[in-house]
């Protein structure tokens, strides 16, 4: 009956689907960047396909998604070891408010309203534009934001930005701190650190640099 066949396609895609975007990957749904959502949404209808399709051989109709599995699950090892691919594919953090001003010209770029900021800010408990130092658009949309009161210790470096991320310096964040590659060159040989590209993760806070190490 094709009400047997229905069912147990349906349990057995379930299943398959399952499996796959626990091979693809841990985000959440407000995590995903648009080849995610593309190929979550394509997985979908092909699932669909599939289940009310009980004429074609369900073989057939998992080669699809298989290959799309296949893709993303390259797209991500590829993004592992290539920032400037991350880039592309995730969108960079932007900072919308810097030292307590809106930079109309980044959330022009970005699409980004200001009835949008607003209303995440009080979602933050921040009714008063004023008492922002600065805020940061993150690539998953949420909006970071560091008061006044909190957002620089007393070597006036800001908190939460990286200064390399996988051995590439990150030029922007150290000119919001006022410093420049080649005085993070000489902080880190102070401290035995004479290659960058070594270095996983660098931060500045308090005076000190948190510096990670890649796994050689």
């Amino acid at each position: 009956m094709e009400i047997i066949e229905v069912s147990w396609r349906t349990i057995l895609l379930y299943v398959v689907i399952i499996i796959i975007f626990r091979f693809i990957g841990q985000r959440g749904i407000n995590q995903l960047n648009v080849i995610d959502l593309v190929v979550v949404l394509m997985i979908s209808e092909l699932g669909v396909v599939a289940i009310e399709d009980t004429g074609d051989s369900l073989f057939y109709q998992l080669i699809p998604i298989l290959i799309l599995t296949l893709i993303q699950i390259g797209l991500t090892y590829i993004q592992l070891k290539s920032q400037k691919l991350r880039r592309v594919l995730d969108g960079q953090p932007i900072i919308v408010i810097r030292q307590g001003k809106i930079d109309e010209k980044q959330m022009k770029k970005s699409r980004y309203n200001l009835d949008d900021l607003l209303l995440q800010l009080r979602d933050k408990n921040i009714g008063d534009i004023r008492e922002v130092d600065y805020a940061i658009l993150e690539p998953s949309g949420t909006l970071s934001v560091f008061k006044k009161s909190e957002s620089k210790d007393d070597s006036g470096s800001i908190f939460l930005l990286p200064l390399v991320i996988d051995g590439i310096i990150q030029e922007k964040h150290l000119n919001l701190i006022n410093k420049n590659s080649s005085w993070l060159f000489n902080e880190l040989k102070k401290r035995g650190y004479k290659d960058v590209k070594r270095i996983l993760y660098c931060s500045f806070l308090n005076g000190h640099l948190f510096v990670d190490i890649k796994n050689e």
